[in-house]
């Protein structure tokens, strides 16, 4: 799919967006609906991430009506079932249906390697198509980069396959033998359910990570949650403030149509679960003491949600069904702390530790002592620079498809209040200029 303009390399444009994904369309659209003139650098395909960083039985775990991108609500994609989970292929047809509704000017195949601020206050941005500059850039690449491996990877035997969560696809793709699962967020828990459910011996480290059901009281908890108003809290409003960033996400399912990840269940049914990855040292898998804590936390987290959505109903005088508390199904005995790789039987380890970003190419002092972008919802110290899709950005669905919409819209009005500026102080100097002139 190509969209672009025609050959604009070296031009000079009123905005430059990084990045062709939703956020990156959404922005777009935005700035398109205002009149701006802009260009959208893809550095790979329309919906790169969601066709290539995905396995095979991918769905999203939030249910389909919250897709809902500028001018392009699930409805308006033709979707029937609101309250289902798109897969991985509707997802990329989601999003390429929202980017044919109204044809951005979307480069593809064209990498930026370099932001940077030019003379005369103008961005310069170097891509792999040329120079480029800018009054203002948007950076809507979000904050999952690189996948993390942790150094203790390079002591596991050469035979046993290693691969990151980002490359795995399905059972099939790996050899005969028992899996170790390492992170038990979304992903770590959805890849070990999947291997599980294709009747491979899974062994799962097991994280912080919360979860939450899939369900409760007649309602997906979604739907409760976004009734209770928590997807619209803003990020300084939330307990942890801005720590929340860091918080990894709860574990649940949209597989199905929908269901709980109760790693207990997996674990009477045969997975073999261990406290966090601690080391690989001697030929053996060391585990840490924490496996009981980390499970009875997550359940803690999940039955604290239903005690939120319990004080909901009530207040409102809702008619809602009664649902009885979760009980565990199934209790660790003494922890397994460690586990000889050879006769283990495991064969491959697939490591679900998530991603770093990768901001190096933005030569501008915009990111904290950790690395991080500066910003006030998405709006950076650097006049005319702005981050778009970021986690926690400013709710809870900034980095996804139920809110970055909002985040886009709130950028282009900053935009569109620069562009006014700057006119309005262009124009002041031409009337300076003609007093001047009528004077002389």
């Amino acid at each position: 799919m190509d969209m672009s303009q025609p050959n604009m390399r070296g031009s000079h444009l009123p905005v430059i967006v990084v990045g062709g994904g939703q956020a990156g369309l959404a922005m777009s659209w935005c700035l398109k609906h205002n009149g701006i003139e802009h260009l959208v650098f893809e550095k790979h395909r329309l919906a790169h991430e969601w066709r290539t960083r995905r396995w095979d039985s991918f769905c999203l775990v939030t249910p389909n009506w919250q897709c809902a991108l500028p001018g392009f609500s699930y409805a308006d994609y033709g979707g029937t079932d609101p309250h289902g989970f798109m897969v991985r292929e509707e997802i990329v047809a989601y999003i390429e249906a929202y980017a044919a509704s109204f044809q951005p000017p979307l480069r593809e195949g064209v990498a930026v390697r370099s932001v940077r601020r030019g003379p005369g206050g103008v961005f310069e941005v170097g891509t792999s198509d040329g120079e480029y500059t800018a009054d203002q850039v948007v950076i809507a690449i979000g904050g999952y980069h690189v996948p993390t491996v942790p150094r203790i990877a390079e002591r596991l035997p050469e035979h046993v396959l290693q691969i990151h969560s980002v490359d795995y696809r399905n059972a099939a793709q790996l050899p005969a033998g028992e899996v170790l699962v390492v992170g038990s967020g979304q992903s770590g828990a959805q890849i070990a359910e999947d291997l599980h459910l294709a009747g491979r011996k899974v062994h799962l480290c097991v994280g912080s990570a919360p979860r939450t059901a899939r369900f409760y009281r007649g309602r997906d908890v979604v739907d409760w949650l976004a009734d209770m108003g928590y997807y619209d809290m803003p990020v300084h409003e939330h307990p942890l403030k801005e720590r929340v960033r860091a918080k990894a996400n709860h574990y649940v399912t949209g597989r199905d149509g929908g269901r709980d990840i109760d790693l207990r269940r997996f674990a009477k049914e045969g997975m073999q679960l261990h406290g966090r990855l601690q080391d690989v040292r001697g030929g053996r898998f060391h585990f840490g003491d924490d496996l009981k804590h980390n499970l009875d936390n997550a359940d803690a987290v999940s039955e604290s949600i239903k005690t939120s959505i319990d004080k909901y109903i009530a207040a409102q005088g809702i008619a809602a069904p009664e649902e009885a508390r979760y009980v565990p199904v199934w209790q660790p005995g003494e922890p397994l702390r460690e586990l000889d790789v050879a006769a283990s039987g495991i064969t491959s380890v697939i490591w679900s530790n998530g991603f770093r970003p990768d901001w190096g190419w933005i030569e501008m002092p915009v990111f904290d002592g950790k690395g991080y972008p500066s910003h006030r919802r998405g709006v950076t110290a650097q006049p005319g620079l702005y981050f778009l899709g970021l986690p926690w950005q400013y709710t809870w669905g900034s980095g996804r498809f139920s809110g970055v919409g909002d985040d886009a819209r709130h950028l282009a009005g900053h935009v569109q209040r620069r562009i006014d500026e700057q006119a309005e102080a262009a124009r002041t100097v031409r009337v300076g200029l003609n007093e001047w002139a009528l004077g002389s």
